[in-house]
């Protein structure tokens, strides 16, 4: 649904994550070797990356201003935090979190991307569409960071036409 490019950096696999899901139709690419082949899941792996997702989810919605009580942000900030990353300096002396294990497992990955996007400023530009029956991740790239929508052309005509509508009825 997404008519832009995806996240920068890191946060690429935080919106592909997330966007597992198709919220209208309850379809899960998760569900297939396939789907899940780009996160590096394994079956029994599933449950706890639908967690990681959902909590994912929670933090898009807040960042678009759509936080509720029973948000699982709280379930997101733990998991983050037992992910296991390390401070590393390359070459250049930069410095970056990078995961400890190798390979990586996906909550560590998910932590290293969020730690980078909000040092650099795009953690927050990471947002869910404000259609409760879409949800799907996209990266505002709006100037004033104030975009509702994964589409206007979809999402964002849907909401639009529903307000139309009710004014006129």
């Amino acid at each position: 649904m997404n008519e832009r490019d995806s996240a920068p950096g890191g946060l690429a696999l935080v919106e592909a994550l997330v966007n597992t899901l198709d919220v209208e139709t309850g379809a899960d690419s998760l569900d297939t070797a396939e789907g899940r082949a780009p996160f590096a899941l394994a079956e029994p792996d599933l449950p706890a990356a639908r967690v990681l997702r959902e909590a994912l989810r929670a933090a898009c919605l807040a960042h678009a201003g759509h936080c509720s009580d029973d948000s699982p942000l709280c379930e997101l900030d733990r998991l983050l935090a037992e992910a296991p990353l390390r401070v590393t300096v390359d070459a250049a002396g930069v410095a970056a979190l990078r995961p400890v294990q190798e390979p990586p497992g996906l909550t560590a990955r998910i932590a290293a991307a969020v730690a980078a996007a909000a040092a650099d400023g795009t953690w927050a530009r990471l947002k869910a569409c404000e259609a409760a029956d879409c949800r799907w991740a996209y990266y505002d790239r709006s100037p004033a960071g104030r975009r509702r929508w994964c589409s206007m052309s979809v999402c964002g005509a849907r909401a639009k036409m529903r307000t139309y509508r009710a004014r006129r009825g």
